[in-house]
């Protein structure tokens, strides 16, 4: 079977998002600080990259304001949603400055990690690598934490679902 060039089939923003709604991920919110203020975004792009040693990657936008801040901290957290949080996806998603507005949150090691997160790590910057109109954050591990009874958000064809042992449902 012969693959067509690079050259005859061109694959559009829109067809790529199209075909990526058909993927199941998880919903995470990325955390930071600068000067001392918190900031955060929604991603649904965060993997482990390896166990040994321990690192985390997360695809941010080239012009987000989070990046901007991990870059003066140093340090990132990746808070795992729980079902419970779907307007956090929401809100964290929104080009609100003011993000954090009755979002209840700690402080670990300098970046505001959320309350209620089915898990939570925080990472120190490893390296950054820009990927045309993202950038890829690799992180070291320096701390986390897990809700085992936590069931996790979810999103799948432009919807959002609670994935629990009793199997998917939609959420809100």
């Amino acid at each position: 079977m012969t693959s067509p060039s690079p050259t005859q089939q061109q694959v559009t923003s829109q067809a790529l998002r199209r075909f990526m709604r058909g993927w199941p991920t998880g919903l995470a919110i990325v955390t930071t600080s600068a000067s001392g203020l918190p900031a955060g975004c929604t991603v649904n792009a965060f993997i482990s990259v390896s166990l040994h040693p321990p690192l985390l990657l997360v695809s941010l936008a080239e012009s987000s304001r989070t990046l901007a801040a991990i870059a003066e901290a140093d340090l990132f957290a990746v808070n795992v949603l729980a079902g419970r949080q779907l307007e956090l996806a929401r809100s964290f998603s929104s080009g609100s400055a003011d993000r954090f507005g009755g979002v209840p949150h700690r402080w670990k090691h300098g970046v505001p990690v959320l309350t209620d997160a089915c898990a939570a790590v925080v990472c120190a910057v490893d390296r950054v690598i820009p990927a045309t109109d993202h950038v890829l954050v690799f992180g070291r591990p320096v701390w986390c934490a897990c809700d085992d009874g936590a069931d996790p958000l979810i999103m799948a064809g432009g919807a959002y679902y609670v994935l629990s042992p009793e199997g998917p449902a939609v959420a809100g």
